[in-house]
């Protein structure tokens, strides 16, 4: 049952075309579509600024967007990545860089097609998609916290919102929540959107961090803490069976694990959790050898230093750092020299190397996550407008919906994508760009 709020009569409400809850990413980019078109924008957002979370993306540098084929999006975005076909195909990474570059950011493709401002500056990128907006007249209200939906029958036309504790409402032909998740609190994602998207009678499902970092039961992460592993492979283990991996970086933190395969792979790692399964990460640090290769590897060293002490030997294998949790680890005594080494105990060296395995006590808070996974549900949302199925003018853009994605670009590009069509379909609607 929705809450219907009875619309004002008289002249004292301001009217708009297009309102748009969220200046984030999606918000900006969906306000820059409907204003082209036409389309009188207003933009709300609670926050004194603009782009908040933007301006933390990719440790300040802000992972712009992937040149990778659609196709291959469909492999990193969960959980029904083809839902953006229509979207891909109205805004893609290349009208993105596009779009920047009319706005004065020239862009850099890195290794795995990630695209980054050339300055490697993120706020060059919210001062383009600001310009943008200026340049099409769009307006935004900041401190402007919208508390709920107007409606009249089955149709939002409008929304309540309060300005420096001053309750205020404006009248809307379309809304558009880009509200953003419930990760980095602090930069204004709190979970807003849910709730409004819940007065409209959407069903929301389950949110949860993902590309977060991860805690473990272990202490030797403490010891390795600020130790970067590059060219690794990570293994997720649940109840004992392989789940997923992921080869790349990593770094160890005091609390746990973290990196790009670590935040890759957390989002499995939260939903087991969550079933009450046990899990564990397994890394091998030697992916490029099998355990043949390996072994021969360590029969040559221990036979070429065979009077050093294997402690020493042992910074042949691994940073200074892991040394003292290598010998913690194998019960191997760190003063016996290279010719004393068992085979048992190679077997040990051999075990670590390839599967130096940690428990996972659970991933870090909301505030450390970079996405949300879960949100309003794809399957009450039209995919070739973003326009909800449940309510009329009413429409959906950026973290807000249940996707979200792999690490590279591809969450930022979610975001453009689907502000941009529900941008264009609420204008569209409202008669402009006809």
């Amino acid at each position: 049952m929705i809450l219907l709020h009875n619309i004002k009569n008289g002249n004292d409400l301001e009217k708009y075309d297009v309102v748009i809850i969220g200046a984030g990413v999606s918000g900006l980019i969906a306000s820059c579509r409907a204003a082209e078109l036409g389309a009188r924008v207003l933009v709300l957002e609670k926050k004194p600024k603009a782009g908040t979370k933007l301006l933390i993306t990719g440790k300040g540098r802000c992972n712009i967007t992937n040149t990778a084929s659609q196709s291959e999006y469909y492999n990193h975005i969960h959980p029904k990545g083809k839902f953006l076909k229509h979207a891909f195909s109205r805004f893609f990474s290349n009208e993105i860089i596009e779009l920047l570059k009319q706005n004065g950011v020239e862009t850099v493709e890195e290794r795995g097609g990630r695209v980054f401002p050339q300055s490697n500056q993120s706020s060059d990128v919210l001062k383009a998609l600001l310009k943008a907006t200026e340049k099409h007249h769009v307006e935004i209200r900041y401190q402007s916290k919208v508390e709920s939906l107007v409606y009249e029958e089955h149709a939002v036309k409008g929304v309540k919102y309060s300005y420096k504790g001053e309750e205020k409402e404006v009248l809307a032909g379309a809304v558009i929540i880009s509200t953003g998740g419930k990760s980095y609190p602090a930069t204004g994602s709190e979970g807003d959107g849910y709730t409004l998207a819940q007065s409209a009678g959407h069903s929301i499902e389950r949110v949860r961090q993902a590309l977060v970092p991860l805690e473990t039961k272990d202490d030797e992460p403490k010891q390795l803490q600020g130790l970067a592993l590059k060219n690794v492979k990570a293994v997720v283990w649940v109840n004992g069976k392989k789940q997923k991996e992921a080869f790349g970086e990593m770094l160890f933190t005091h609390f746990g694990l973290s990196g790009p395969i670590i935040l890759t792979l957390s989002r499995v790692v939260v939903d087991e959790i969550h079933k009450g399964n046990s899990v564990s990460v397994s890394i091998d640090l030697k992916p490029a050898l099998d355990e043949k290769k390996l072994d021969n590897r360590l029969l040559r060293d221990l036979e070429e230093h065979a009077k050093k002490n294997v402690e020493n030997i042992a910074r042949l294998w691994f940073p200074k750092k892991m040394i003292p949790v290598f010998f913690e680890k194998t019960d191997v005594d760190p003063t016996k020299e290279g010719h004393q080494i068992t085979s048992k105990e190679r077997r040990k060296m051999k075990m670590f190397m390839k599967e130096f395995t940690l428990q996972i006590k659970g991933p870090r808070s909301f505030r450390e996550a970079i996405i949300t996974a879960g949100g309003v549900h794809t399957t009450e949302i039209d995919s070739k407008t973003m326009h909800s199925k449940k309510i009329d003018n009413l429409y959906f853009a950026g973290e807000v919906i249940d996707l979200d994605a792999d690490t590279g670009g591809y969450n930022l590009q979610i975001a453009y994508s689907t502000g941009w069509l529900a941008g264009e379909s609420s204008a569209a609607a409202l008669g402009y760009g006809k």
